[in-house]
């Protein structure tokens, strides 16, 4: 006999299964059920338990589960029903997790039904930890009549099989009148067989779905804690004191607050990824994964691929399967930036993932469910993009529900102190070099300049600046660059203005700056794009633009 720690245990004795499993609590007896069942015979049903476990143990979501069991049983048995009846050993009860009846008013019954433990031929199977068939059960006194009467179902014959879990047993399964016959002992020794592993499958799905109800608790109250953070603090990652900022961060409040799509749009360097960020903290999100992509970065099929995932073999140099991000972000959020340059036969796809909540990885000819809340961005006028039909109109209006606009740096001039002094402590720190602040000059230089590359290329002013200076010194006008101080900047109040349009003009001025940074680096494109704050890839975009080398 096994040791009392065990709580069930298969041994084999020649050809026959031995199971030995603990008595149900509810029968008030001590000890162990014993059954032993001829292995079903025949190399195909051995196949097909294989199969079978194979196919259960790939799903975890009762719901799944259970009608691939029955529909599976019906099958394999050539019975006219079968049905799954679960313990609830706090009420000792049994009751039905999952009905296939085309008739809703007798599906809503049964799924209602609730019949006392001891009762019925399954009440047999549980009390005595052994599997039964019957033959006629109109003559059996322990048949249970009622599911009959309420179902207008005429039971002739039966099998029905303990599920066994590591916990004990847990239910029953049964399956109800063969065609053209009675059941024999080969199908009931199959039938075992095959409760074993159903029983394996059922108990994983039901602590499959406690792990995930405790981690969804978990996760609404991480997202009340972070939400009641910003509510006391605004979002400490982001910095602005004017009006512009601050309709932003109310913006950003209700953004959070909201399942919809938000569209951030800004110049390049403005922060949209920390607008993103900091709405995903802010909501009920926020203890799921934040992932975010370029999509002007990557070829078409390399999007699609981290997007979507791959299968084995779906493309040259794919040695494994890969889960895209809208699955890595499971319950979280996905930022796509730059959502504007996605290929047109992305954005489609994009839409069907939107509109349907599947991806279909690459390779691959089966859906996928995801759940993750999409934030994109982009630093071009989408809905402009849109009419001039470069961008698909569904999917705008899909992306774009809840539109963001942040502000150039060179509009919110009363921010680059309290940036520039963030900044500055972040670079000092990192570099091991205490800097005591900034001289007077050097941050009227820095006010004053238009910054194209915004936030970022402050950012990067900051951090050579604080590279070229020596610890315990003020950052004075020397230590940032020539061009802050250069023709190039804004200029005096009193200058006659360009009249043209402000797009065309600001667009003269963004050529004529990256024009004089590539000069100052030597043609260099890696250290201009980290001069001005901008990715290699986007500055080469930009010097494609305006025709610049």
């Amino acid at each position: 006999m096994p040791s009392p720690a065990c709580t069930a245990a298969y041994f084999r004795r020649r050809w026959r299964l031995v199971h030995l499993a603990p008595l149900p609590a509810w029968t008030g007896r001590p000890g162990w059920a014993r059954h032993e069942a001829v292995q079903a015979s025949g190399a195909g049903r051995l196949e097909l338990l294989y199969e079978l476990g194979c196919a259960f143990a790939a799903r975890l979501d009762l719901e799944e589960l259970a009608p691939l069991i029955i529909t599976k049983c019906r099958e394999v048995l050539d019975a006219e029903g079968a049905s799954l009846l679960l313990l609830d050993p706090a009420r000792g009860e049994l009751y039905f997790p999952y009905v296939a009846e085309e008739r809703a008013e007798v599906a809503e019954r049964l799924l209602r039904l609730r019949f006392p433990a001891e009762q019925g031929i399954a009440g047999e199977v549980l009390r005595t930890a052994r599997a039964l068939r019957v033959d006629d059960a109109s003559r059996d006194p322990r048949f249970y009549p009622a599911i009959d009467r309420d179902t207008g179902f005429t039971t002739r014959s039966l099998l029905s099989a303990p599920l066994t879990s590591r916990q004990g047993i847990i239910g029953v399964i049964q399956v109800v009148n063969r065609h053209g016959g009675t059941f024999d002992d080969d199908d009931l020794a199959f039938l075992e067989a095959l409760a074993g592993g159903v029983a394996v499958a059922i108990e994983n799905a039901q602590l499959y779905a406690r792990v995930r109800a405790a981690q969804e608790g978990l996760l609404a109250e991480v997202g009340a804690l972070r939400r009641d953070l910003v509510r006391r603090e605004g979002f400490p990652e982001m910095v602005g004191s004017g009006p512009r900022m601050a309709e932003v961060f109310r913006l950003m409040e209700s953004a959070a607050a909201s399942p919809i799509g938000v569209l951030v749009e800004g110049d390049t360097g403005t922060g949209k990824e920390l607008v993103a960020r900091g709405i995903h903290a802010a909501s009920a999100r926020a203890g799921a994964p934040f992932v975010a992509i370029n999509c002007a970065a990557l070829p078409e099929a390399l999007l699609e691929s981290e997007l979507f995932g791959h299968r084995r073999g779906a493309f040259t140099g794919a040695t494994r399967d890969q889960r895209g991000l809208f699955e890595a972000a499971a319950g979280g959020t996905i930022f796509l930036d730059e959502v504007s340059e996605m290929p047109a036969s992305m954005q489609a796809k994009l839409l069907r993932v939107l509109q349907d909540g599947e991806v279909v990885p690459l390779g691959d000819t089966r859906s996928r469910r995801v759940d993750a809340r999409v934030i994109s961005a982009t630093n071009r006028d989408l809905a402009a993009v849109m009419r001039r039909g470069e961008f698909r109109e569904d999917l705008y209006y899909r992306l774009s529900a809840f539109p963001i606009h942040l502000p150039p740096l060179r509009e919110r001039v009363e921010d680059i102190p309290v940036l520039a002094a963030r900044f500055l402590a972040a670079a000092s720190a990192r570099n091991g070099k205490p800097v005591a602040g900034f001289a007077p000059a050097a941050l009227d230089l820095l006010a004053r300049f238009p910054w194209p590359g915004n936030v970022r290329e402050l950012q990067n002013e900051i951090d050579r600046a604080v590279a070229l200076a020596q610890s315990g010194e003020v950052i004075r006008p020397e230590h940032l660059s020539a061009k802050l101080s250069s023709p190039e900047g804004p200029p005096p109040p009193d200058a006659p203005l360009d009249t043209s349009a402000l797009r065309e003009a600001r667009a003269a001025f963004e050529a004529r700056h990256i024009a004089a940074v590539l000069h100052q680096h030597g043609g260099n494109v890696t250290h201009a794009a980290q001069a001005l704050g901008l990715s290699r890839f986007m500055l080469q975009k930009k010097m494609r633009e305006y025709r610049l080398r």
